[in-house]
């Protein structure tokens, strides 16, 4: 071969390795974990905060990347085409070309240096940066007329402003952090809970009304400290004549305070409540409750009586879960039992009924209770049964007029029905 031939291919074999470059880089830029490279560059890391810098001006980069591996795609081509057509012939060799440097090109100037560069792109993204700027600086003119170009092409086509990331694709993002492991469950729920934290109302957690334990203004103290002894509750509505009429409430603290020092007069430890409505987001109401530094709100309906209450600890539970000190009762809102069903309090919030079992259903209810009612169509009793939703339901207690727990099974999936083959 001679020294023309074997130059050739040596400038074959460097164009090769520029394509290699090239498709790795490109790969490395868009899959690395920007996050993880902020974080490298704040610690020190000068190659982090290149890459990190570089990726930031993604068009730029983008056109320096396309034109670098064009150039070198096509002028591995043409010197390809001369060389084959030497040694091979001109009737067969720009085909023998064509063939040998497409396979060639694509294991391992696209599909190899790819595939390594998504399985290491932090890593790659770092060592091509040097090599990348001084592209970027040889490029600019180039750049710069592209730059030109796309404006003009963003004038003719025109496109609606960017609305940014929407609550779907943050829940997504971190569905995605959770399976590939950056994310524990304990974390992915917080931050779920986080996201969704504003779009709750009061009335999906309030205490209602038939809960409330209270004390009426007329109370002696030894009733109150009979109700506080008994309900394990450290603050206590008052109401007047009527529960509907709540007028303050008493702290347990002052109530022992005051009882510990003689004093028999109830209205001197009654504390001035707060009042809201049940659509109020519990976003804006964990700030009302800050700024008046109070802990309990009394949900009002729209005839102004009492549908319910709200504390700071039912919102804060919103986002860390529940949260039990060594008096309260735990109480298990869904049991599984021996057989595969499930015990089902009534107090439950539907939503975590319908996480449970995948459902996708759609109720007016806040609470499963009220949705036993709805489907059941009046007051349920004892042994009330209804199928929905692949669910079989079965009432298992009640009290007076309020159902407190269900029996859920889960039926068995029917097989799609197959189209018989055709003929």
């Amino acid at each position: 071969m001679d020294p023309q031939s074997i130059l050739m291919l040596a400038a074959l074999a460097v164009l090769v390795t520029f394509s290699a470059y090239f498709s790795a880089t490109e790969t490395a830029y868009t899959s690395l974990n920007r996050i993880r490279m902020r974080s490298r560059a704040e610690g020190g890391d000068r190659r982090a905060a290149l890459a990190l810098r570089l990726s930031e001006d993604y068009d730029r980069f983008l056109s320096t990347i396309l034109i670098g591996n064009n150039i070198v795609n096509i002028s591995a081509s043409t010197i390809g085409t001369v060389l084959f057509t030497k040694h091979v012939g001109t009737a067969y060799g720009p085909l023998v070309s064509t063939i040998v440097l497409t396979v060639v090109i694509l294991i391992f100037g696209e599909i190899s240096p790819k595939s390594l560069a998504k399985e290491h792109a932090e890593s790659f993204a770092m060592f091509s940066a040097p090599f990348l700027r001084v592209f970027l600086l040889v490029l600019r003119p180039v750049n710069f007329l592209f730059a030109q170009w796309k404006r003009l092409l963003s004038r003719v086509f025109r496109h609606s402003d960017d609305e940014g990331i929407t609550e779907e694709e943050l829940i997504t993002m971190v569905d995605q952090a959770e399976n590939e492991g950056g994310l524990d469950q304990d974390e992915s729920e917080l931050i779920r809970s986080a996201i969704e934290f504003s779009d709750l109302e009061v009335e999906e957690i309030l205490t209602p009304r038939v809960d409330i334990v209270a004390v009426e203004d007329t109370a002696t103290m030894d009733e109150i400290a009979k109700v506080f002894a008994e309900s394990g509750y450290s603050r206590l509505p008052v109401y007047q004549e009527d529960i509907d009429n709540i007028v303050g409430v008493i702290h347990e603290k002052d109530f022992h305070a005051a009882r510990y020092h003689g004093q028999n007069d109830v209205s001197a430890i009654v504390s001035n409540v707060l009042y809201t409505t049940a659509t109020t987001k519990i976003s804006d109401l964990l700030r009302i409750l800050q700024k008046a530094k109070a802990h309990m709100v009394i949900v009002v309906d729209e005839y102004g009586g009492t549908e319910g209450l709200c504390t700071l600890e039912d919102i804060v539970e919103e986002l860390v879960g529940e949260i039990w000190d060594e008096h309260d009762e735990v109480i298990e809102e869904f049991q599984k039992q021996a057989d595969g069903s499930y015990l089902i309090s009534c107090n439950a919030n539907l939503t975590d009924l319908y996480d449970l079992f995948s459902l996708k259903g759609e109720s007016d209810s806040n609470t499963v209770s009220g949705w036993v009612m709805e489907e059941v169509g009046r007051v349920p009793e004892v042994g009330d049964h209804f199928v929905c939703e692949g669910l079989d339901v079965t009432v298992t207690k009640v009290d007076h007029r309020r159902v407190l727990e269900i029996r859920v099974v889960v039926l068995p999936r029917e097989p799609e029905e197959q189209e018989p083959e055709k003929k």
